[in-house]
């Protein structure tokens, strides 16, 4: 955690011509135009989600800027500037099923107020062209495939995963997407909109208590973090649970709640996080030894090799308790992505900015993954900023921030994107 070494800034010092209470109302307007009692119903691709974006559009019309839907659904609006090199910033307006009123639009609609700013102060041209983008399907709620519209910008989607998706009712990704004037196929042909892209920024909620347990209002990210996700199965062998022995069991179950203390010590040894998310066995009935046992095993870290660890520690746990009762063990790799660290001089920038807003700051890594790790895996240079979650949580309806903590954050955000449009324009 950083200090500064003056008095913290008020929320009067940020630029006359940007309004954070328009923010709130506006994300306020949002929520009652697409939720519920239950939370937000942004699902992507669904007649809500593009009620949302209609919203957007109309909060952007008052601006001279030019709009466009890309190959993979991305909803872009861009401020010709001197330039061709472009600051892009980015968030998500769709939501989980009854999620939170922040989660992606906060992003979104901060971009808005920076890009009226930026419009009002350069009299509609600034010295670098300025991008918003609502990625598409940023959640993956419907079908499963979190980071649909950044992950095609970046050419990473594997279309022959993504091809066989289908929702809950059925209906492939292909159709649904097409309901909404996306061709599959085509979708990677989002990437042309890296072009000239010279740098990317992404505001975001934090989703968890770190910055509520430190009592700070802002954070930057330093990138997000490497995923392991396993499933693990012990094998052993059905017996009756009357008539064996203990002596005598090749008990699958007791194999792997021998390993799960170790698999949390883990992450005392290396830092980052482990999570055995899912328990299931078979035959499954209380008068039978487990014959077999399944569980599903996340790790996650900022750091290659601390993940890399914590991976090797995990399958030499599973199979030093599969030996001791008598079972085998197997590993099977269910998704793997690596640790995406973010710019090291926009993470200075979105030091410095946080420090004029309110005087103090922290880094901190971002354990789910966001549409800005795409992005840098484009190579196109990206940072990320926090603000306080209350209660540490997301994805429910109960999520929420301070207000003052989101108007903070949009002066930051702000100071950012000023900070990040004089670096590039410098560049060029």
């Amino acid at each position: 955690m950083k200090a500064a070494t003056v008095n913290p800034s008020t929320m009067s010092q940020s630029f006359e011509l940007l309004d954070p209470k328009r923010t709130i109302a506006e994300l306020k307007e949002l929520r009652a135009l697409t939720g519920n009692d239950d939370g937000a119903q942004r699902v992507a691709f669904t007649p809500t989600w593009k009620r949302a974006r209609d919203f957007l559009r109309e909060k952007m019309s008052g601006l001279p800027v030019e709009t466009h839907t890309d190959a993979a659904g991305n909803l872009w609006f861009t401020l010709r500037g001197e330039s061709g090199k472009a600051l892009l910033i980015g968030g998500h307006i769709d939501s989980v099923p009854n999620g939170g009123w922040l989660d992606g639009c906060l992003n979104v609609m901060a971009g808005v107020e920076i890009l009226r700013r930026i419009h009002a102060e350069f009299d509609g041209r600034p010295p670098v062209t300025v991008r918003l983008v609502d990625w598409a399907d940023e959640e993956g709620a419907r079908f499963g495939k979190s980071l649909f519209g950044s992950s095609a910008f970046s050419g990473n989607l594997d279309l022959n995963e993504a091809r066989g998706l289908k929702d809950r009712d059925g209906i492939a990704l292909p159709d649904a997407i097409a309901a909404h004037g996306i061709e599959f196929e085509k979708v990677k042909e989002a990437g042309v909109e890296a072009e000239n892209a010279a740098a990317y920024l992404e505001l975001h909620i934090e989703q968890g208590p770190v910055l509520l347990d430190l009592d700070l209002p802002l954070g930057v990210v330093l990138g997000t973090c490497g995923v392991e996700r396993h499933a693990i199965t012990f094998r052993g062998q059905a017996a009756h649970s009357g008539s064996t022995p203990m002596n005598r069991r090749r008990d699958a179950f007791l194999a792997a709640a021998k390993m799960a203390p170790e698999i949390y010590e883990i992450t005392d040894r290396h830092g980052g996080v482990c999570t055995i998310g899912s328990c299931t066995t078979k035959p499954g009935i209380v008068t039978s030894v487990v014959e077999e046992c399944r569980i599903t095993l996340d790790q996650r870290h900022l750091d290659a090799s601390a993940l890399a660890g914590m991976l090797a520690e995990a399958k030499s746990a599973s199979e030093r308790y599969a030996t001791e009762g008598n079972v085998s063990v197997a590993w099977e790799r269910i998704w793997q992505i690596e640790p995406v660290p973010f710019h090291a001089g926009l993470i200075e920038f979105c030091d410095q900015a946080i420090l004029e807003t309110c005087g103090v700051t922290h880094r901190l890594p971002s354990g789910p993954l966001h549409d800005a790790a795409e992005v840098s895996r484009a190579g196109i240079p990206t940072v990320m900023m926090f603000v306080q979650s209350l209660h540490g949580i997301s994805h429910n309806k109960i999520e929420d921030t301070r207000e003052d903590h989101i108007e903070q954050c949009v002066v930051a955000f702000d100071r950012l994107a000023r900070k990040t449009m004089e670096w590039i324009a410098a560049k060029d």
